[in-house]
């Protein structure tokens, strides 16, 4: 029996943005996604165990079956090769926290040791890649590059087809935050390409709100490396009123970033693709992150506690 594990993941600074080729910045999360590959007589059966938003993994599905698809065919493998999956871990299937990318990383690397293939990280990374096409489109490539590294991570998109460039940033030490779930199952695909769309259409309005976008991140950088979480808390507001500009907030992760600021939290903003899914909050201490956690889970919504700059599952 194979396994592997992928790193759940939240962008701090850039989603949507990095698509177009600014730069953006991703933490690993201290939660992931386990997978166990077995060869089996004939076709290819999941079992998916992760616990999250109801609906996330029968939403997926059609996407999840292209994705193994594709990720068989970046290892020169048959698309008819038998096998059974097993999901599973402590990341829940929640939109926005790179659950597709983190499981495609698992089961690559489950893959990968069932059937005795050397492949380095960066291979993994190219082939997790390829699978986030099916849930995607026009993946960044941010969420792979998460998935299968961890840390905290500095990431460029090459728009010329060479590789992307992604650094590792170093902090003084993880940092609490939260992750709250709209319970809305977003399209990551849709959502990307209506800013596609949009911008095409409307370049006098977000050329220069994809200008503040680089900004914001470069700016972000230099506060993680200097540990001045107020100012990183700062930034992430800016970066979400952006993602309000270019259209992919919604009320419910407006409601939950005001909650979230209301009860003390440094910085919030919506996380990953927007439509519903996610939104994250810096709350530094154990003690401010379950005073925001549980104002949330008040209200109804689930609430994932967990830490960037993980280094290691």
């Amino acid at each position: 029996m194979g396994k592997g594990s992928g790193y759940g993941k939240v962008i701090l600074f850039g989603e949507h943005f990095v698509v177009h080729g600014v730069p953006g910045i991703v933490s690993a999360t201290d939660a992931a996604t386990d997978a166990e590959v077995k060869k089996t007589a004939s076709g290819i059966t999941i079992k998916d165990e992760r616990k999250g938003s109801k609906g996330y993994a029968e939403e997926k599905k059609l996407q999840q079956i292209e994705s193994i698809e594709r990720m068989l065919k970046s290892m020169n493998m048959s698309t008819d090769t038998a096998m059974s999956i097993w999901l599973g871990g402590n990341l829940p299937g929640f939109s926005g926290l790179g659950a597709s990318a983190a499981s495609s990383v698992a089961i690559a690397r489950a893959i990968a040791q069932e059937f005795n293939l050397k492949f380095s990280d960066e291979r993994i990374n190219e082939i997790a890649y390829e699978a986030e096409k099916a849930y995607a489109g026009n993946p960044s490539g941010i969420d792979n590059t998460a998935a299968t590294f961890g840390g905290l991570l500095w990431f460029k998109k090459n728009m010329t087809g060479g590789p992307d460039t992604f650094e590792k940033i170093s902090i003084q030490k993880p940092v609490e935050i939260i992750i709250a779930s709209t319970g809305i199952v977003a399209n990551t695909k849709a959502m990307v390409e209506g800013v596609a769309q949009r911008k095409k259409a409307n370049p006098q309005k977000y050329d220069p709100l994809f200008k503040q976008a680089e900004a914001v991140a470069v700016t972000g950088r230099k506060a993680l490396l200097d540990f001045d979480l107020k100012k990183v808390g700062e930034l992430m507001n800016e970066n979400h009123r952006l993602l309000q500009e270019i259209g992919v907030s919604c009320k419910e992760l407006d409601h939950l970033v005001e909650v979230a600021r209301n009860q003390g939290a440094l910085g919030a903003k919506l996380t990953g693709g927007g439509g519903g899914g996610c939104m994250t909050a810096l709350t530094p201490g154990k003690e401010l992150q379950d005073k925001v956690a549980s104002a949330i889970e008040k209200e109804g919504f689930q609430v994932l506690r967990t830490k960037i700059g993980v280094q290691k599952l």
